[in-house]
């Protein structure tokens, strides 16, 4: 609280014991009210119906579903980091430090044991409702609302029963969509939590807005890597990549558009500004923003991973693919400066194939694909997208949890042609030591919930030794190893 020197905390505190009683009580507070960020928050918490005689916060979820809500939520990414700066002050402080959703509903807390015992009775604890509606004036709803960091004295809390504490808070803000995700929270009995604590947890928030910014600054590499091609079958006409929370990261060089455009809530066509519309087409994991009437290329998209039946659409129109159809395609999209019929032939059969059969089957797929396969050699004429060459790209990053989503399995694992099968366990092993060499629980439980992984004895191994004993995926996977080694 930098607006009130810690000399003069004592008389702030009898002022503002007067002015509480006078706005609950109903009547104008004497000589003006508490300073601006605290008359406001008041004023939403009492038009909300808060009770300032209430007693504690109240639960939103507990048990399992706190353990699944935390474990999902973007902010559960920024624990360690928002622990390794703040979690050894707050004990030595005798103070507490918590983290909350958007929403004020508490994810996480550690701290002081004295003081966690403490802050139970009024439900400043995992799964609680922090919220300005639920509780009041208070450090993390009130920095939520105010989309700010604040410092909350003593008698600023709404809420009687809370006078005993001071709390700082601050917003973290998602850099990729501009939402608040959260915020971060030291808390402690008014005795021990400094005003000038504000300032640390505030330049904590900022550490962890930089964190997401490097993360979506990889993730914006990929899209651009992936779908660029796109914005090449333009063949110079404007248009853009945008991301699947609208920002704009590739095509509008004079950012004549903005860096983010709102996205429909239906249809495809959007207002830019200046008021030209466009239109959006999904790849996927982004949006190409093109204008009606514009020539485009052909799009393929291929998914191969784990298919039993290998899927493929030629600009959003889904084709029939039969195996050896879905070969051929694999095969030309893994060498893009195409292939002779002797070279199909040999990757596809060995020693024993047959040139004279790949122009057969060629001449087939053709009948479906059109133009879109040329000869001389034979290549794809058009922009592919394939699961199996997103993999080969993110292997060579650092994240892993995008492998996990991306790979759905094995490529085409009914294939016998000799470079797939070769293909498929290297790819197939690649994704098993990042994971094992990398992988957090939820990577490699989602990794062990798939088909081919579901038996993976030394995945679930990893998973055994990576969880609390009490979490669900914990004991799944001790059920299963021990069916596995049975008799």
């Amino acid at each position: 609280m930098s607006a009130v020197p810690v000399s003069e905390l004592d008389a702030y505190s009898v002022r503002l014991r007067r002015l509480h009683e006078a706005v609950t009580g109903g009547e104008p507070p004497a000589g003006g009210g508490p300073r601006n960020v605290i008359s406001a928050s008041w004023r939403r918490s009492l038009n909300a119906g808060v009770d300032p005689e209430t007693s504690s916060a109240p639960l939103a979820f507990e048990g399992e579903d706190l353990r699944e809500i935390r474990s999902s939520h973007p902010m559960n990414a920024l624990l360690p980091l928002v622990g390794e700066t703040l979690l050894d002050a707050a004990r030595q402080s005798s103070n507490i430090l918590m983290v909350a959703d958007a929403e004020g509903r508490v994810l996480w807390r550690d701290g002081n044991h004295q003081v966690m015992n403490r802050a139970d009775e009024v439900g400043m604890a995992d799964g609680f409702h922090w919220g300005e509606s639920a509780i009041g004036t208070n450090g993390m709803g009130t920095a939520l609302e105010a989309r700010r960091p604040v410092h909350i004295f003593a008698a600023e809390h709404l809420v009687r029963v809370l006078h005993l504490w001071s709390c700082s808070a601050a917003p973290v803000v998602d850099p990729d969509s501009g939402e608040v995700l959260g915020c971060i929270d030291v808390s402690g009995p008014t005795h021990t939590l400094h005003p000038a604590t504000v300032a640390l947890v505030e330049a904590t928030a900022r550490l962890a807005e930089s964190q997401l910014t490097l993360r979506m600054i990889e993730r914006d590499e990929r899209l651009r890597s992936r779908h660029d091609k796109h914005l090449r079958a333009l063949h110079g006409e404007p248009g853009a990549l945008v991301t699947m929370t609208g920002r704009i990261i590739s095509g509008d060089h004079a950012r004549q558009w903005g860096h983010r455009i709102r996205l429909p809530e239906t249809g495809d066509r959007v207002l830019l500004p200046g008021g030209r519309a466009a239109l959006l087409e999904p790849l996927g994991d982004g949006f190409l923003l093109r204008f009606p009437g514009q020539a485009h290329g052909p799009v393929l998209t291929l998914s191969f991973l784990g298919a039993e039946r290998p899927s493929a659409h030629l600009d959003g129109v889904r084709l029939s693919l039969s195996l050896r159809h879905a070969e051929i395609l694999a095969l030309l999209a893994l060498n893009p400066q195409g292939m002779t019929a002797d070279q199909l032939s040999f990757h596809l059969y060995g020693d024993a194939g047959n040139p004279v059969t790949i122009r057969a089957e060629i001449h087939r797929l053709r009948a479906q694909l059109g133009p879109t396969v040329v000869a001389k050699p034979y290549r794809l004429a058009c922009a592919v997208e394939a699961d199996f060459l997103d993999l080969r790209r993110l292997l060579a990053l650092e994240e892993t949890a995008p492998i996990v989503r991306t790979y759905g399995g094995p490529l085409l694992p009914r294939s016998e042609s000799p470079t797939l099968r070769r293909i498929r366990e290297e790819l197939e092993g690649q994704v098993r030591a990042r994971l094992l060499l990398r992988g957090g629980p939820d990577d490699l439980w989602a990794y062990a919930e798939t088909e081919h992984g579901k038996n993976d004895i030394n995945i679930l191994e990893r998973l055994v030794a990576a969880l609390p004993r009490e979490d669900h995926r914990a004991v799944a996977a001790r059920i299963r190893l021990t069916g596995i080694n049975l008799p």
